[in-house]
């Protein structure tokens, strides 16, 4: 019985091993099938893919944007800023001691008074008994001369009657050193009469010219002293601008033959000058010259100042304000004109002193001698002819000779908007 069953476990063993070995079989010819066909297919579709289509593309010329430049005679213009200062400034100082007991309504702080107006009064009344007791010195002076007069006319005649016309051996004999002192008396009252005067006319103050008040600091019934500073004003005839430039920029107008050469040149035949300056809302423009140079140069930037005059700034027209000082403003120089020239756009300019003209529809590259520059131009007197379209657009390469394109401005804008 034992031996049996032995024998029929051993043959289900062998059974199982036999099953096991064909299913790995069958695993392994699948799998090299399948290998097989993937490569055949690979093989199929590379001899039979399509290949495609080579497309040559056009190199694309370059579009630019032109502006046509012309030979002429360019008035040169200086364009320079700074910030609008009064030409006269004064501090009210009183020149006698005393209690105010009177103030112009204007005198305050904006207050326009006019020229030989009465800004302030002393209290007088000390001063004018200064005047008549100068007065009465004067007139008890000219009774001595006369006396001393009456009185040598008196011993003149009797030293004739004594000593006939023989000459006294003194001059005491015909009081003459009496007559000296008492006109050196006289002129010593006269003087005292004339500082009264003057001492009473400075009781009232006032300018002999128009003003605007920029401060005070008095008030009526105030006992002021002598040098007290009673209030600050400047003038209303004209006001001054401070304008910084390169030294070349001054060979465009005549600045020197109106300051250190100093000649009297008429308002007319300066150097004539237009200050901008955006107040009230809008751009107010006025008329000014150029009047000097400030005389130096400035040490840190090496610029050069020039003075502007601005006359009657507080002249109101219709829709014009008045120029006041602090304000920051623009000026243009109208300077000499530079003859036979051509203006070439800043934005034309290449390397320095290089632009791009079209010819035909090529580009070329010209050399230009550049005479003066500004924010906008470029001036040149050689390097490029008359009537020339020049290219104000960039280019990432730009080679001379090569091929171009021109179109008008509008066209040139709408293209470039559309790429």
């Amino acid at each position: 019985m034992i031996k049996i069953k032995r024998k029929k476990i051993m043959c289900m063993g062998s059974m199982y091993n036999t099953r096991v070995s064909e299913h790995g079989f069958i695993q392994g010819f699948l799998t090299i099938l399948i290998i097989i066909l993937g490569i055949a297919g690979a093989l199929i579709f590379y001899k039979f893919k399509k290949q495609p289509e080579q497309e040559e593309q056009a190199m694309k010329i370059p579009l630019v944007k032109v502006e046509k430049v012309n030979i002429r005679d360019i008035p040169m213009i200086i364009q320079g800023y700074g910030t609008v200062t009064p030409k006269v400034e004064v501090d009210i100082i009183p020149e006698v001691s005393g209690k105010v007991v009177y103030m112009h309504p204007e005198l305050k702080v904006g207050g326009l008074i006019r020229a030989n107006e009465k800004i302030l009064q002393i209290d007088p009344r000390d001063y004018e008994l200064a005047v008549m007791q100068a007065e009465a010195a004067v007139a008890d002076a000219v009774v001595m001369l006369d006396k001393e007069k009456a009185e040598a006319l008196v011993a003149q005649k009797e030293w004739q009657q004594i000593h006939g016309d023989a000459q006294p051996t003194s001059t005491l004999v015909l009081r003459e050193p009496q007559i000296r002192k008492a006109e050196a008396t006289l002129d010593s009252a006269k003087a005292q009469l004339a500082t009264a005067e003057l001492r009473l006319e400075r009781t009232i103050l006032s300018l002999d010219f128009d003003i605007l008040i920029t401060s005070e600091n008095v008030d009526i019934s105030q006992y002021v002293v002598t040098g007290q500073s009673l209030a600050k004003a400047y003038g209303t005839e004209a006001v001054e601008i401070v304008v910084p430039l390169e030294d070349n920029e001054l060979a465009w107008f005549d600045v020197f033959d109106n300051s250190i050469l100093g000649s009297d040149k008429s308002n007319s035949n300066k150097t004539i000058a237009t200050v901008k300056a955006n107040f009230a809302g809008t751009q107010q423009i006025w008329n000014g010259y150029v009047v000097r140079t400030t005389g130096q140069v400035d040490r840190t930037s090496r610029m050069i100042s020039i003075v502007v005059e601005v006359p009657e700034p507080f002249k109101v027209t219709e829709g014009k304000a008045p120029l006041l000082p602090g304000i920051f403003a623009e000026v243009s120089i109208q300077g000499k004109t530079l003859h036979n020239a051509i203006a070439i756009p800043r934005d034309a300019i290449r390397q320095g002193n290089q632009v791009w003209v079209v010819n035909g529809d090529h580009l070329n590259i010209k050399t230009l001698q550049i005479v003066r520059s500004d924010k906008d131009y470029a001036y040149v007197a050689s390097g490029i002819d008359d009537q020339v379209d020049v290219i104000i657009s960039s280019l990432d390469v730009a080679i001379d000779g090569m091929e171009i394109r021109t179109e008008s401005d509008s066209n040139v804008n709408n293209e470039l908007e559309g790429n």
